[in-house]
This record gives structure tokens, sequence and C-alpha cells, in this order.
């Protein structure tokens, strides 16, 4: 049975091996660049005033929706205004036929000069378009007493005005003081994020460094900002837009929360305008309004407008489980994840970070659960999160379903474990995960754990076809024991979940399914002689034991001499010959112990199998007994999860 599933595994990575191929050679290409004043391309040209927005326009045909496209902005020749060949900008998208539309908008007048932008498609150079900003170019301060003009200076940022002081003594700076009241004032204290690192897609399994760009506001004058955990999570460094100010400034992440998709960062600095929480009922038809930046390469501040139409919206989605979500009509767009969803006063009603554009449906995470994360993800206390920037993904015919690791965040749980971009988690504390193509499985296990406690995974690594077992905050993952059985067994529905039984001495330890209740964890007899600890475990332990149609499972582990001289005879004095298929003994190893095992095939007429393991650690100071009774497929998962589970807690 496992050897019909790995196949079929291996068959879908090649199948996506083979799609793959022909992506990467396709005859993609770019048709034509034009730059404008204009997103429509009514105003072509080459030459721009210094409060001009330039616009290229990309158009792309016989591509695919995962073609990289790539504009890198630079000043090649401003004078004194900045050095030569200064990067101002970089951007990247991933898209399909069409025009697409980069721009660079200035948030002070463009210094006079010679600039270009260079177009790359799937990471290689394609076109490079230069373009000049009228007026007269900044010249360098001459060192003898000639007279010479003044050079044309680079403005200041509108947001580096000298602080001012309110009235608490914080320091306060741009065009308000301290907390914003105005609708006006949101954008002083909303901020555009691009995050940085490199990141692993589903579409196609490939490895992308790519600047992907998000909103946040700022909650606190000493530079707490409130994003998505989607925006932040697995970035190697945040680079964060603070209006008027030209240069971005950087930020550190100090907490998560995967399940409700928040972040919290500290940007650098002080003196920061706030938004802060609007106070009354969040009801329907409330006028509300969200604030961002939003698509990919866009630097521009929106705004748009709209009313609350649901208050307690379906918060489960492919990379979240928000339990209090509002509904709203303001329109967002993707960049705009991260953003204030605010009132008339400018008050923040909750956090933007979903969208539906073919319904026209809008989502923020409610005031009230951002409010009450929020307050442990600044204090840097990670929610519900073991460290990964994921979602939910299902193959078409459901033989692959899990949380798809996009990224992995250093230090985490997750890291430490060894997960890895590219990973699939399938099992969660013995729950399969996505199966509804949500978030929701895996966050109620981790809604019913504290952040430290060990839990066990599992885990599908595409890259190589391994399936591996471990624990978060426990043993890193390895590769998991499959034993082949030669045979199918029987259709069955896989358990939902696992506990952890120890036997009553507590020197055994293994994971069997919850529903296996009937349990014994006494000494392990034999001739009438205690010989160690043992435990058994089934639905019904009578049934395992005088049947062929009743899963369970015994583990025993002795120093006894009489098994520990001759380890073999545990799987001699086993033989079931008159009412089972003998299909031969196996060597038997994994990371902790080595040995062999017999199995018995079609059972009683039954279709069920019979495993009698025998193992021991490298000293070979006790040996395990390990005997499982196998009846359909889910019995089989089970028996997966005892051999990687067994173990004798010397």
């Amino acid at each position: 049975m496992m050897k019909n599933v790995f196949g079929k595994l291996l068959l879908f990575v090649l199948v996506m091996s083979l799609f793959l191929t022909a992506c990467e050679f396709s005859s993609a290409n770019i048709k034509e660049v034009q730059l404008a004043k204009d997103s429509a391309g009514t105003q072509l040209t080459t030459t721009f005033e210094p409060n001009d927005t330039v616009y290229a326009l990309v158009t792309l045909a016989n591509a695919p929706d995962s073609t990289r496209l790539k504009a890198i902005w630079t000043a090649v020749d401003v004078g004194s205004a900045a050095a030569a060949n200064t990067l101002i900008d970089e951007v990247n998208l991933e898209a399909g036929d069409g025009i697409h539309n980069f721009n660079l908008s200035p948030s002070s007048p463009f210094p006079a000069g010679d600039y270009k932008v260079d177009i790359y498609l799937n990471d290689e150079l394609n076109k490079t378009l230069e373009f000049t900003v009228a007026g007269e170019v900044a010249q360098a301060a001459d060192t003898n007493d000639t007279a010479v003009a003044e050079p044309t200076a680079a403005p200041e940022p509108t947001a580096e005005s000298e602080p001012t002081a309110d009235s608490s003594g914080a320091e306060t700076s741009g065009t308000t003081d301290g907390a914003v009241n105005t609708l006006e004032d949101v954008r002083n204290a909303t901020v555009r994020i691009v995050a940085s690192g490199s990141f692993v897609t589903p579409e196609d399994f490939s490895t992308v460094s790519v600047a992907g760009q998000g909103s946040g506001f700022i909650i606190d004058p000493e530079g707490i900002a409130v994003t998505n955990n989607h925006v932040v999570t697995g970035a190697a460094f945040l680079q964060v837009y603070v209006e008027g100010e030209d240069s971005p400034r950087n930020a550190k992440v100090l907490g998560v929360s995967e399940c409700s998709d928040l972040a919290v960062i500290d940007i650098d600095g002080d003196g920061f305008p706030y938004l802060t929480w609007h106070e009354g009922d969040l009801n329907v038809g409330l006028d509300v309004y969200g604030a961002g930046f939003p698509l990919a390469g866009n630097t521009e501040y929106t705004l748009t407008r709209g009313i609350i139409s649901k208050e307690k919206a379906n918060g489960e989605s492919n990379w979240a489980s928000v339990d209090s979500v509002l509904e709203h009509d303001a329109t967002i767009n993707p960049g705009n994840s991260g953003g204030p969803l605010v009132d008339t006063n400018g008050q923040i009603v909750g956090v933007n970070y979903s969208t539906r554009r073919d319904t026209s449906q809008h989502f923020a995470i409610g005031r009230d659960e951002a409010i009450r994360v929020i307050e442990q993800l600044r204090e840097g206390k990670d929610v519900h999160s073991i460290g990964i920037n994921g979602e939910a993904i299902r193959n078409e015919d459901g033989s692959i379903v899990g949380l798809w690791v996009a990224s992995v965040e250093s230090g985490s749980p997750a890291d430490v474990a060894g997960l890895q971009g590219g990973d699939i988690i399938t099992n969660l504390e013995g729950l399969h995960l996505a199966t509804d193509g949500t978030m929701a499985d895996y966050c109620d296990v981790l809604r019913s754990h504290n952040a430290d406690d060990t839990m066990t995974i599992e885990v599908l690594r595409l890259a190589t076809g391994e399936i591996l077992k471990g624990q978060l905050n426990g043993r890193e993952l390895e590769t998991a024991v499959l034993i082949d059985l030669g045979g199918d067994v029987a259709s069955g529905d896989s358990y939902d979940s696992y506990t952890t039984l120890s036997d009553a001495s507590g020197q055994l330890q293994i994971d069997v399914p919850s529903v296996w209740t009937d349990t014994l964890g006494e000494a392990w007899l034999m001739d009438d002689q205690n010989i160690g600890p043992s435990i058994m475990a089934s639905t019904n332990l009578d049934g395992y034991l005088n049947s062929w149609t009743t899963p369970g499972v015994f583990f025993g582990a002795s120093s006894d001499a009489s098994v520990l001289d001759d380890p073999a005879s545990l799987l001699e004095s086993v033989d079931f010959s008159g009412e089972c298929s003998y299909d031969g003994r196996q060597d038997y190893s994994d990371q902790l112990y080595t040995g062999a095992y017999d199995v018995w095939s079609n059972c009683g007429g039954t279709g069920s199998y019979f495993v009698n393991l025998v193992a021991l650690p490298e000293d070979g100071s006790f040996v395990t007994l390990v005997q499982v009774q196998i009846v359909n497929s889910a019995d089989l998962e089970a028996f997966d999860n005892i051999l990687n589970t067994f173990v004798v807690l010397q």
C-alpha cells in the first residue's frame, strides 16, 4: 500500500517537474515597453517634469501567469543631487499576457538629469529605457572663488521637518501632532512595507527572491506598527516607507500570529504620527475607508470608501483562521494587506487582510481581535505560530493535502525542527491538515497548545520525495520509517488524531490513534516471569488478542537475559502459518534501533496483516518487541506512526 502511495507521489513530482521544464523554456517575450506620463499610455514621452509620475508600460506575449518581471529604476546622472547610477527602486511582479504597469512616483520633485529603467524577464535583462527629467542639472560647487550658480539641490522630504514636542514631551514630525484625528491625516501614519527574501512558490516549487509589498500603520509614536503576518514572516529584511520620506527605514519584527494574520513591527526612529482605535460599536452601515498602497510596484497612497456590510464574516481561508472578521466594500487589492480600515475620524476599525475581487467582497480583521493579539505581539510574544509563512493547498486528485511552507522564520520552532521552504505539513499532533482547504484545523491545534508545548509533526518534502516526522519543540525532523507490506489493505477512513501513551513505569512511550482507548500498561510477562515494561492499545483488546479483525499494538522492552541473549527467538516464537501467509523477514533500521521484522498477510482470510518487529539500540543493552495488527489503510497509517514514535526512555 505504501509503495503505491509513494509511487503516486513520485509520479506527481515527475509530472510537475516536466511541466516546470516546459514553463522555463516557454516563448514568453516582452513585445513592447513604453514610457508615459499616465497609466493608460496616452502621453508617451521620454522627457518628464520633476513632479511627474513616470510609467513604464510593459506588454507581455505568450507568457504564463508565473512569468517574472522586474523593473530597476536608476538615477544615472543628476549632478550633485545624488551619486552617479544611484538605485532608486526595484519592483518585482509575476504576471501573464497583457500590459503591466510599473510606476515611479515622486514623494518630492525628482532632481533634473538622466535616468533609466531596466526591465528584466525571468531574471534576465531584456530592455533598457532611458529618460530625462527636465531642468537645470545640479552642479558641484567649485573650489576656487569664481562665482558659480547655486546648485539645484534635491528637495528635503516633507516629513523630515524639525520635530516638535507634544504635550507629553514626545517628539512628533510631519503634518500631524501625535495622534491622528482626521481622515486626511491617516496617510501620515500609514506606511508602505517592502519585504525582501526568498520564498518557495507552490505553483512551480521554485525559489524566488522577491521584494513583496504590503501596507501597515503606526500605533505608537515610538514606531510600533501593525501589518499582516503574510507580509513580513520569512523575509530577510524589511524596508518601511514613511509618508514624506524618500528613503526607507529599517524595521524589525516584534511578534507574529499566523492564525490571526497579524504582525507587529518596530520602525527605526520615533516621534511618528499614529492612529488610535475606534471606540464605538462596529455596526453594519458604518462608513469606513481602506488606506494603503495597493498593487505591486505602486508607491502612491490610496484611500477608498465603503461601509461595513457584515459584522461577523467567515474568517477561514487558505492562509489564516481569523475569529473576528468584518466584511466591507471599500475596495482593497493585493498590497493593501496590513493597511488600516478607518472611520470618518481616521480611527482604526480593523486591519485589511483579504479580498475577493470577483465578488467585490473585502475583509478586515476586526478591532477587538486585533487589539487582543497586538497587545501580545508588541511584547515580543508570537501568538498561535510556529514560524512559517504558508497556505493550505490540495492537488487536483487530492493525493497531496497540507500546509505549503513558503518560508521559515529563523530561530522559530519550525526552523529548529528542520522545516524548509517547499515543505508540506501534512499532519500536526496526529491531525490531518487542510482537508477543507483552509488553515482551520492547523490553527485549532495551535490554539489548544502553549507555544512551548511539544507537538508531533509530519512533513512531505517534495524536493526529495521524502516523508519526514519529528516534533516541534522536541526532536528534529527525520526521514520516516516506512515498511512495505508487499500488498494492498482494505480502505478505511484515516484516524483524526493520535495520543501519546506511556506504560505504568514511564519507561515506554508510543503514539497511537486516539480511538484506541482500550489500553494496558503493565509488566511484560513471559512464562509468568516479569521481563520488562509493556504497553498494549486497541479499540478492543479482547478483539485484538483473539481475532484478526481488530487493530492494535503491543510494545515491550526487556534487558532480561532470556531474550537479550537470543533476540531472534522473539521472531521465531511467533508462527501463524496455520492462519496467515508468511511474506518473509526483512531488516529494520531507524534512528534509534536496528533489527528485523516478519510480515504475515491475509490472516484468517480477512486480508489483515500482522507485523512482528524485534530491534535493539546500538549498545545492545535491551531488546524491543513491537507487534501491530493492521486491518485497513487507516491502521497502516497508524503503523507508520507507531514505527516513528516508539521509544524506550532510559
